[in-house]
């Protein structure tokens, strides 16, 4: 039987894992001198409630070896393989710490670098979990067919404010402040594991039409393929107006478009008001 392991910088928590069929290994982060483990004692909605709330900035630790080992011994207990996809090895060693532990594991754990996060990372979690339902391919083939696909995905998204950017220490307090009286909407990327700045729009109207126009230089959504949009905080009404603003992609090709709330950690970087797209582009 072949084993799917996720962590939740996928922000799929621990509840979402077992509907799914898949295994969760959750990011730890820490408010102050708390510790939470994200997915299982700490929802995607208690981080916004403490991240509006809290003055500092959480810190997220990636997932060391040992927690690993101990996963993968659990998985394989009884005979089974296992393909572990981690976000993005440029956004954290979370990856590396995956690849060591697999090595004790003779070839029964294949490790995958998503090159990707948040829903990114998620949209290549759920067409793992259709190749191994489909049961036509081996596990290398499934990883080999993986990593080929995981260079289409695209994950765009525009940000609401700059506040949590410079409260992280991304951009400066001046560059912060005047990005605010302005309104600039930051529109950002997942370019090749990396988060990249890829255009600023003032207000919320003409962020959400330069996400359309960069979904269009993608080459469209492939609808054949997993896609997911994505919100932070605690409402989701700045995904629902682009929704609308962008009804032109989703007409007359799904009955429904999947969306989740971004989890902590994206969430501690971009802040809420956020809303992202994932999806394998036609390029």
């Amino acid at each position: 039987m072949i084993k799917i392991l996720i962590d939740s910088a996928s922000d799929i928590d621990m509840q979402e894992a077992k509907t799914l069929g898949v295994d969760m290994i959750p990011m730890q982060i820490q408010f102050g001198d708390m510790e939470y483990m994200d997915g299982i004692n700490l929802s995607h909605r208690e981080f916004f409630e403490k991240l509006i709330e809290s003055n500092e900035i959480p810190k997220t630790s990636q997932i060391n070896e040992f927690r690993f080992v101990e996963k993968f011994e659990a998985l394989t207990r009884n005979g089974d393989e296992v393909i572990a996809i981690t976000m993005s090895s440029k956004l954290s060693g979370t990856y590396n710490s995956a690849v060591a532990a697999a090595k004790k594991f003779s070839g029964k754990v294949w490790v995958i670098d998503s090159l990707n996060v948040c829903i990114g990372e998620r949209i290549l979690c759920q067409y793992a979990i259709r190749l191994v339902q489909e049961g036509r391919l081996s596990i290398s083939e499934i990883v080999g067919e993986l990593n080929e696909k995981k260079t289409k995905i695209e994950l765009l998204a525009v940000l609401d404010t700059l506040k949590y950017l410079r409260k992280g220490g991304r951009i400066s307090s001046v560059a912060a402040f005047a990005g605010e009286m302005l309104s600039i909407k930051p529109v950002v990327s997942v370019t090749k594991g990396e988060v990249k700045l890829v255009g600023k729009a003032i207000g919320s109207k003409k962020g959400n039409n330069l996400l359309n126009q960069l979904v269009d230089n993608c080459g469209g959504i492939d609808f054949s393929m997993p896609f997911a949009l994505g919100y932070s905080g605690l409402s989701d009404d700045y995904l629902k107006k682009y929704l609308n603003d962008s009804e032109n992609l989703w007409k007359n090709e799904t009955d429904s478009v999947p969306y989740f709330m971004i989890g902590s950690t994206i969430g501690t970087h971009v802040g809420p008001g956020a809303i992202a797209v994932a999806f394998f582009g036609k390029n």
